[in-house]
């Protein structure tokens, strides 16, 4: 999915109001060549939900986000193996990476996953109602066809 980067980036620091917003710590896998292994370390991130585009800043303060996260198809889920108050979004895409994310305590991490699945789920529901939309036209036409 194209996006404009510019108009996204203005979204995500304009005045229209946010589902959701707090700090959460972001993990980071940096994949060493030498030794083979992963290092794993967390970022203090301040995290927007707009829709169902996930915008995390570097300060709370910031203007321009560092990152952006389309919640398209993707499942969030608690993970217990990581941190305590962890959570994942992952992706139906095999090749997706998935977001780890810590909350600072159990009614935070509570709150997001509840805000995040919910985000998912309204663009599932648009893509539902506009496949309806696009079979009752088929089905329209089809039928004139047979009229005819």
């Amino acid at each position: 999915m194209k996006l404009n980067e510019r108009s996204v980036a203005h979204y995500a620091t304009c005045d229209s109001p946010a589902d959701h917003a707090g700090f959460l710590r972001k993990r980071v896998e940096r994949h060493h060549h030498h030794a083979h292994h992963y290092s794993t370390s967390y970022q203090r991130r301040w995290f927007v939900l707009k829709g169902n585009l996930l915008f995390y800043f570097e300060e709370r303060e910031s203007r321009e986000p560092v990152g952006l996260v389309v919640l398209e198809g993707c499942t969030v889920e608690l993970c217990e193996a990581a941190e305590e108050f962890a959570f994942a979004i992952r992706f139906d895409d095999a090749g997706a990476r998935a977001y780890v994310l810590v909350a600072d305590g159990q009614a935070t991490m509570e709150a997001w996953v509840k805000a995040l699945s919910r985000a998912s789920f309204d663009y599932m529901r648009l893509v539902v109602k506009e496949l309806e939309k696009q079979l009752e036209e088929a089905c329209k036409s089809l039928a004139a066809c047979r009229k005819s």
